[in-house]
């Protein structure tokens, strides 16, 4: 199994260009996919990408996650979030062959008031979060040999993410209004991607564990809000010579959006360390280094 290549869905989206470089970096071959030939809105392509791919494992990081969009276009964000990793689950059962699949933070309300575990009860506020939960049932019900791996405020050099967002929009503006009222765990994609290839190659060399199935919370140790998120990538992005704004904290009513975020989505990582000795990296080191590669790439993010 181990010398046929990792399947890995999501196509130029910052996840999936990240795994491709984790993989290559630990010497596992790897294809990734994406539309036209891999849709979930086609799901015919959904089992011809995965036939013809004949894959050993499969990292699924294909998602509809314009979060607010969401809200009006309910059919598209379940399409994708729901119906498609179906298909894509019951491919790896009928195939005997392992699935790790994406999903999220917004899966809870953000009410706890702690980081939450695994099991605490889900609660979306939104489309997105609804759609992404019900990815999570119809995965662990397709009887594939199945791991989910919720993360929460992934960022990366390329995409569209919160610290692309902040460096453009401090080159057109020196004064940010930031929600401050929001608490999350920052996710530098490289880091996710690294503990998702790592899982990989520790199911491909030694097999599939009881141990591994289920639901893992996999996110940038600590926590932080979008305000003090924004702060730090100034300061980061200051050594390169680049101006500070000044970072007016709002509430979360001060900045009205389509979907119901949760106030404080903080996971708690501590399953993924126990089963797989995986902690991923402090979020403030992760920012460093994004902004690093960023900036000293080209003179704008």
């Amino acid at each position: 199994m181990a010398h046929r290549p990792i399947l890995i869905t999501g196509g130029t989206g910052q996840l999936a260009l990240a795994l491709e470089g984790a993989a290559r970096a630990g010497g596992l071959p790897a294809i990734r996919i994406g539309r036209p030939a891999f849709d979930f809105d086609q799901p015919d392509s959904i089992q011809a990408g995965f036939q013809g791919v004949n894959p050993s494992l499969v990292l699924n990081a294909a998602a509809y996650t314009a979060v607010d969009a969401a809200e009006d276009d309910a059919e598209a964000a379940a399409r994708a979030n729901r119906d498609g990793p179906a298909t894509l689950a019951a491919l790896c059962a009928a195939a005997g062959i392992p699935l790790l699949h994406v999903s999220t933070d917004y899966v809870f309300d953000g009410l706890k008031g702690a980081p939450y575990v695994e099991t605490d009860p889900t609660a979306p506020q939104g489309v997105y979060g609804a759609t992404k939960l019900a990815g999570e049932q119809a995965v662990l019900a397709s009887g594939a040999r199945a791991l989910i791996l919720r993360t929460s405020w992934v960022y990366a050099p390329t995409g569209k993410n919160f610290v692309r967002t902040m460096l453009n929009a401090a080159l057109k503006t020196s004064h940010l209004r930031v929600v401050a009222d929001q608490q999350g765990c920052p996710t530098a994609a490289e880091d996710l991607a690294e503990a998702m290839i790592a899982i990989a190659a520790r199911i491909l060399a030694d097999g599939w564990q009881d141990a591994f199935a289920g639901i893992f919370h996999a996110a940038g140790t600590g926590s932080t809000t979008w305000h003090d998120f924004a702060v730090t990538i100034f300061a980061e992005a200051a050594r390169h010579g680049r101006p500070i704004p000044t970072v007016e904290a709002i509430a979360t009513a001060d900045w009205p959006t389509r979907a119901h975020r949760p106030a404080d989505s903080q996971l708690d990582c501590a399953r993924l360390e126990r089963v797989f000795g995986l902690r991923l990296p402090p979020w403030r080191e992760s920012v460093t280094r994004t902004v690093d590669t960023l900036l000293r790439a080209a003179p704008s993010a």
